[in-house]
């Protein structure tokens, strides 16, 4: 027994002495690959304050814009707001504030109420159009410790924002009759479906997503819808690593509220665009915790990604109740579009901690607190 550990003794000193002779032994060399981390390299001058053009809008908007504002400052993140007072019964947007957003090509903005009826046009499709906004985007996925039906939802809602029913084409021929261009009268192009259609993919390829489905009516709507799938079946062929199928869009509904976990990206027409995203949202956790925003070639605009009710009743307004969630995750895919990665990551780090916490919720997520509680919850997340 003595000699055998004698033996086993000078093996051990024989291989520490080898292992001390190499530059980085193999164990310390494991180590520093588990701890080495790529980092983001920026250019000289990417760190200087960004201007973004600030629109709290209507209802809760100034409170959920509010939120934004203290988080950002918190962070010490490198942006600056030049704020516009700009409300839905506005009949125009005020050429100062698209002045602001083609200079500081990036703008975050609060709902927008859009009067019913009475002939006031939409602020939000004036906005669109104005800084052509081609493409809307709506992330709905779980985030953890919220409770839902369906689990593993991470859908990403890719919508054509100028043409179709959004076109707002309609005028009144005689009292009491009013021709209107939506469906079967709606505006579809080529252009418009091709570029939307390459958006998609784009999205998909950088961000590892997996598959793209198109979302139509083409069995009714033919020429229009068909003008679509076509364009998307093209472009479908140039990236041969996502797949690509297609679904009509009742079917699209039904599927969504059964199955929601096999979609991945989704690119719509306009008006189905607007209703999948809401639906889908419902099933991941409400509008008030879903992000998005509208990009164009030049700018982006940010803002919660579902609508449905993204003004809020007065009451929510009144007992500064209103959800912040939405338009500070919102917020976080601005900073990563004006490449402050980091800044993104610990705003959303921070946002999913409180949720997953539980204890600062507003009553759309089954809690009590106000804007200002979850606000200060999510400030001392920050890490």
């Amino acid at each position: 027994m003595a000699r055998r550990g004698l033996l086993l003794l000078r093996q051990f000193l024989r291989d520490s002495a080898a292992a001390s002779s190499s530059p980085l032994p193999l164990r310390a060399l494991a180590s520093a690959e588990s701890r080495r981390s790529v980092t983001y390299m920026p250019r000289p001058g990417d760190g200087a304050p960004r201007a973004v053009t600030l629109i709290p809008g209507d209802g809760i908007g100034p409170l959920v814009t509010g939120a934004v504002r203290q988080v950002m400052e918190a962070m010490h993140a490198p942006v600056y707001f030049e704020t516009y007072e700009v409300h839905g019964a506005m009949d125009t947007v005020p050429s100062e504030v698209i002045e602001s957003i083609r200079k500081n090509k990036v703008c975050l903005k609060g709902g927008l109420a859009t009067p019913v009826g009475g002939g006031v046009s939409s602020l939000n499709v004036q906005l669109r159009k104005e800084l052509d906004l081609y493409a809307s985007l709506v992330n709905c996925f779980n985030l953890p410790g919220l409770p839902t039906r369906h689990q593993n939802v991470d859908i990403v809602v890719i919508r054509e924002n100028t043409e179709g029913e959004y076109s707002g084409l309609e005028h009144e021929v005689v009292p009491g009759v009013v021709e209107s261009l939506k469906k079967p009268f709606q505006v579809m192009t080529k252009f418009c479906s091709e570029r939307i259609a390459k958006y998609a993919f784009e999205y998909a390829y950088l961000n590892n997503r997996k598959k793209v489905t198109a979302v139509h009516k083409a069995n009714i709507m033919k020429l229009a819808d068909g003008l679509f799938l076509e364009s998307c079946r093209e472009v479908a062929t140039k990236y041969p690593v996502i797949k690509y199928d297609e679904i009509i869009v009742d079917n699209c509904c039904m599927q969504l509220v059964s199955k929601p976990e096999q979609f991945d990206v989704m690119v719509t027409p306009n008006l189905y665009g607007n209703l999948v995203a809401n639906t889908a949202a419902g099933i991941a956790g409400g509008t008030g915790v879903m992000p998005g925003g509208n990009a164009g070639q030049d700018h982006a605009v940010f803002e919660q990604g579902a609508s449905a009710g993204n003004v809020g009743n007065q009451k929510i307004v009144e007992l500064k109740k209103a959800n912040p969630v939405a338009l500070l995750l919102s917020s976080a895919m601005m900073l990563r579009h004006l490449q402050f990665p980091s800044f993104a990551d610990r705003l959303e780090t921070a946002v999913k901690r409180v949720i997953l916490e539980g204890k600062y919720r507003t009553k759309d997520l089954g809690g009590v607190s106000t804007t200002q509680e979850v606000v200060d919850a999510v400030i001392a997340a920050l890490d």
